[in-house]
């Protein structure tokens, strides 16, 4: 695998060289490749209107996770996009707003995406579509260490009054728990792990089964994704509907960081807040803040709504 590195990058309680630069860097990038679109077509209005909530509210779908434990057993091949697409089982939702016709925020890619924007494409890679991604696939081996996480997205259409879209495509990644972002950094520069994609299903619905990412200096803990028209356009890094971040609140963090592993993450909260976030702290991140359910030691399932 070919990858492209930015030299001199710092351990991880300094912060990443060049990271998120902001929207208009990596849209100038994504650009060069791939255009912006709008989606065109969902169904299943029910669904969506019941997951949307007023501010601060929160809607829950048919049934929560059992545990974000038992999730991480779930398989991580390339089947299992047909079982993301037959799930039902989901955390509770929510959105910090009082309709669900406000789009979610645009953000930064960041230098790390992996998509072929800026070095390694791993979406063109056989094994990437797949619910847990907490292994590395493919040649590579590596398992990310950390508290278990499962997250859920909730994608609606909003020209559609936010209508499911029930067969767009999320790719979905996050740095490990050492703050360290996998195929860029020096010593994961051949894994591939806290990657993958998924279609979504008759509720507009993926869910992803990971570790809760590091807080590494200069940035807000966050889970990047980029939404896609479908699944096709997805596994060829087509035409990209949106990029955003999801942000995990604090209370969360900080049990989580309370555990063996995280110690470094621990200081890094004590210097960045939601407010002064270079890509949440427009607005606090109030359109991006997940739902989170769970605890550190039974792990932890995380919900956003996003609007396109």
């Amino acid at each position: 695998m070919t990858t492209s590195r930015t030299p001199g990058q710092p351990d991880v309680d300094q912060p990443h060289p060049n990271h998120d630069r902001g929207l208009e860097f990596d849209l100038a990038t994504l650009m060069s490749r791939r255009s912006l679109g709008l989606f065109l077509g969902a169904g299943g209005a029910a669904a969506a209107l019941a997951a949307c909530s007023p501010a601060g509210t929160t809607a829950s779908t048919s049934s929560a996770t059992s545990s974000a434990t038992s999730s991480a057993a779930s398989s991580g091949s390339a089947a299992a996009s047909t079982d993301s697409a037959a799930a039902t089982a989901t955390p509770t939702l929510t959105r910090a707003i009082a309709e669900c016709g406000v789009e979610i925020p645009e953000e930064t890619a960041g230098p790390y995406p992996g998509d072929g924007s800026n070095g390694p494409n791993v979406l063109e890679a056989s094994g990437v579509v797949r619910r847990d991604i907490t292994s590395s696939f493919g040649t590579a081996s590596a398992t990310a260490e950390g508290v278990p996480l499962t997250f859920t997205l909730t994608l609606l259409d909003n020209a559609k009054g936010c209508t499911p879209m029930a067969g767009a495509a999320v790719y979905a990644w996050h740095c490990d728990r050492d703050g360290k972002y996998s195929m860029y950094d020096s010593s994961l520069k051949n894994e591939n792990y806290l990657r993958g994609v998924q279609e979504a299903d008759a509720n507009g619905q993926v869910t992803f089964t990971s570790i809760f990412p590091a807080a590494y200096s200069g940035r807000w803990p966050h889970i990047h994704f980029e939404v896609f028209e479908s699944m096709n356009n997805a596994t060829s890094a087509g035409q990209v509907l949106a990029v955003s971040q999801i942000a995990l609140p604090k209370a969360a963090c900080d049990d989580v960081y309370a555990t063996p592993g995280y110690e470094k993450s621990v200081t890094n909260m004590t210097r960045t807040t939601l407010q002064s976030d270079n890509v949440f702290g427009d607005d606090g991140g109030i359109y991006q803040l997940a739902t989170m359910t769970g605890s550190a030691a039974a792990g932890y399932a995380a919900g956003l709504n996003v609007t396109i």
